[in-house]
């Protein structure tokens, strides 16, 4: 079996997985160190742009979750999906890490958001 060769992390980084697409090249995810405490869906797509990195997709939240927990307080963290539907303009989705669940709420409401860093090798 050919082993997936995994990027080298900085202090306080985790690893988070690895997404493999149709060609069968590797998205490395990253989980950056600390999050940032409740603001506004485009408040944090903003703070985590400003540390280099980007808001965990809903995918990556749901492992996150899973396997990393004990990385999150108990509390829901913004995903950088905005809902597509036309009748829900202005809403995005999250994970809440108390509950397990994955839902969506306005854009305004105030989450908590975990950065990550992404890269292919």
């Amino acid at each position: 079996m050919q082993q997936i060769q995994l990027p080298p992390l900085a202090d306080g980084e985790i690893y988070l997985g690895g997404f493999v697409n149709a060609n069968g090249e590797v998205t490395h995810t990253i989980m950056l160190p600390g999050d940032n405490d409740g603001a506004s869906w485009q408040e944090q797509m903003d703070w985590a742009k400003s540390i280099g990195g980007d808001l965990l997709t809903r995918a990556e939240l749901i492992i996150a979750y899973e396997q990393h927990r004990e990385q999150f307080k108990a509390a829901a963290y913004w995903s950088n999906t905005p809902d597509t539907d036309p009748g829900y303009s202005g809403w995005a989705w999250f994970q809440d890490f108390l509950y397990g669940s994955q839902d969506y709420d306005r854009q305004l409401g105030r989450f908590r958001a975990r950065a990550v860093r992404r890269l292919s090798i």
